[in-house]
């Protein structure tokens, strides 16, 4: 026995020897570098999953990245007259910090995607399918996060090489061009579509993921913001014709705006993000990429900002009389009011009393006599999209980063509305051009129009796309700052004087007015109308980069709002005139 554990003491000794000559590599999970992630699929899933997630932070998509277009816009305006008050008025100081949040909010994803793509090598033929879903994903969100950089900051740092950030000096870069920067965005769109399944071959994984749809429709939009109207009608047209998958319109307009798996990421969806429903949530608000709280909220705040006050909202942003009355000035073949208008604007229309939830705010009823305005102060027409205020599933705002409704970034009607816009720019106005238009008209239950209206004038067409059938569809949706940049309005007098008028607003706390229409003439004259584009400043149509941004990076300048310089020898093509229609 003695001998026997002599024996079983050498063994172990032995074993404690040569453990020692050869050590178990084990890393830390919780302080992996990166030299030490990476490098497998699992942990590339990872940072799949971080980069959708910085997509749904304050300065991306959850409030502020998301509601500086559409206050940017002439179909909304700030009835708070504080919050966002320079971006409304495009007046924007480069010292206001509200500002950078979306640059560095931004620039946090491009990170993540940039250190992802590193990993994934430079041959596609030799990547996995999973790989190659990872690669397209980074892609698209890099894409997405320079699409969103060039069309608020006009002149963004192109950083797209992780390895530039082996020194300090790398991450220190000068500002690219407006075309170059453009260029990088078609690129990664370009890529990513082929590198991404269908949403149809994706099944379940594509839910709330970019597909190759997704990329083609951003790739389009990338195409369209330099008039590149042939390529992006090529693209739009694959998509319409099920190459990326099949997309159609919802029977319903409503449901592209409510929360909960029967709604969301529906056939109608290219792009949306991804928000749990309230209920379902954290407790604690993230506004910045910082944050590590266990329990985060996963929802958004552009309720919030939209919300009246009465029901607990922050009454920021409401509608513009001009949107309204545009609803209001055609009716359906049935001869109703436009389905579109319930679900943009929260306002009290005796039809409502029959339709979906009836007339109410928050489930609360309303009637003639008692309307809700978005400030009490300011009046203001609510703004419905994006928020609770028609869905009937709560009684007031729960203000913050709870919101559980995706945000549709781009839908089928966009494809449709954007392939009639580059089809009349290539070959000027044609019946597949007035098909595409009259496929979004009659979901929402209004007359065909017809060719013989517009036959030889593709700038009447245009005045149809831009100022009728894009603001109905999209109105109060991000996107339409990036329109008017892209059509050149702030550069053409007549134009200019357009979207005033568009942007004319009354200031009042008489409820009772809040609807009436109103005149950019009447400005000076009447002391509760202004127009947000009266303080537009030359170059002032893009977001100055933040000052304390210009001062912590030498080699970066200011861009055409930092300057106040005119973009009017920027443009890419003819604006098109004023045509009443």
């Amino acid at each position: 026995m003695k001998l026997h554990k002599i024996s079983l003491a050498v063994l172990v000794g032995l074993g404690t020897l040569a453990s020692c000559d050869s050590k178990l590599d084990v890393s830390n999970p919780n302080q992996q570098t990166t030299a030490t992630f990476g490098n497998d699929v699992e942990s590339l899933e990872e940072n799949v999953i971080a980069a959708y997630n910085h997509i749904r932070m304050e300065g991306t998509y959850a409030r502020v990245g998301y509601t500086l277009d559409v206050c940017r816009g002439d179909e909304v305006w700030n009835s708070s007259q504080v919050w966002y008050m320079p971006f409304d008025d495009l007046n924007a100081p480069f010292t206001d910090e509200i500002g950078q949040w979306s640059w560095r909010d931004w620039y946090y994803t491009i990170n993540v995607c940039n250190y992802t793509i590193s990993r994934c090598g430079e041959d596609n033929s030799v990547l996995s399918e999973t790989m190659k879903r990872i690669k397209g994903q980074m892609l698209f969100l890099r894409g997405l996060a320079y699409y969103n950089l060039t069309g608020y900051y006009q002149n963004p740092i192109l950083i797209t090489d992780y390895n530039t950030y082996s020194t300090l000096d790398g991450l220190y870069g000068t500002n690219s061009t407006y075309d170059e920067a453009w260029d990088q965005v078609e690129k990664d769109f370009a890529e990513a579509m082929t590198l991404l399944p269908s949403r149809d071959a994706g099944g379940q994984w594509a839910k709330g993921r970019a597909t190759n749809g997704a990329a083609a429709g951003y790739y389009a939009r990338a195409l369209m913001m330099r008039h590149k109207y042939t390529e992006a009608l090529a693209v739009l047209k694959d998509i319409i014709g099920g190459k990326y998958g099949h997309y159609e319109l919802m029977k319903n307009y409503g449901d592209n705006f409510r929360e909960g798996s029967a709604y969301e990421n529906n056939a109608e969806s290219l792009f949306e993000i991804q928000y749990l429903d309230y209920g379902s949530q954290g407790t604690d608000d993230e506004w910045t990429p910082v944050n590590t709280s266990p329990n985060a909220t996963q929802g958004h705040a552009v309720e919030s900002n939209f919300g009246p006050g009465d029901m607990g909202g922050w009454a920021d942003l409401s509608a513009s009389p001009w949107l309204y009355q545009l609803f209001k000035a055609e009716k359906t073949t049935a001869g109703s009011l436009d389905p579109r208008l319930y679900w943009t604007i929260g306002t009290y229309e005796p039809e409502w009393d029959g339709f979906e939830y009836g007339n109410v705010c928050y489930t609360v009823p309303m009637t003639a006599d008692a309307p809700v305005v978005t400030n009490n102060n300011n009046g203001g027409l609510p703004i419905a999209k994006n928020t609770n205020l028609r869905t009937g599933l709560y009684d007031k705002v729960v203000t913050g980063l709870h919101c559980g409704i995706n945000l549709r970034m781009m839908r089928y009607s966009d494809v449709l509305l954007r392939a009639a816009e580059c089809e009349n720019e290539v070959n000027g106005p044609t019946q597949q051009a007035i098909d595409w238009i009259n496929q979004v008209r009659n979901r929402a239950g209004l007359a065909d129009l017809k060719l013989a209206d517009f036959s030889g004038n593709a700038d009447k067409l245009f005045e149809q796309i831009a100022n009728v059938e894009r603001p109905k569809e999209f109105g109060c949706e991000f996107g339409r700052g990036f329109d008017l940049v892209r059509w050149g309005f702030f550069y053409s007098a007549d134009r200019l004087q357009q979207i005033k008028e568009h942007g004319t607003f009354r200031r009042t706390n008489d409820k009772t007015r809040v609807k009436e229409p109103v005149s950019y003439s009447e400005v000076g004259v009447d002391p509760e109308l202004k127009s947000s584009y009266d303080s537009w400043i030359q170059g002032h149509e893009f977001f100055p980069i933040y000052q304390g941004t210009l001062n912590d990076n030498p080699n970066l300048e200011g861009n055409s709002a930092n300057k106040s310089e005119s973009n009017a020898n920027s443009l890419y093509g003819p604006v098109h005139p004023v045509v009443n229609l």
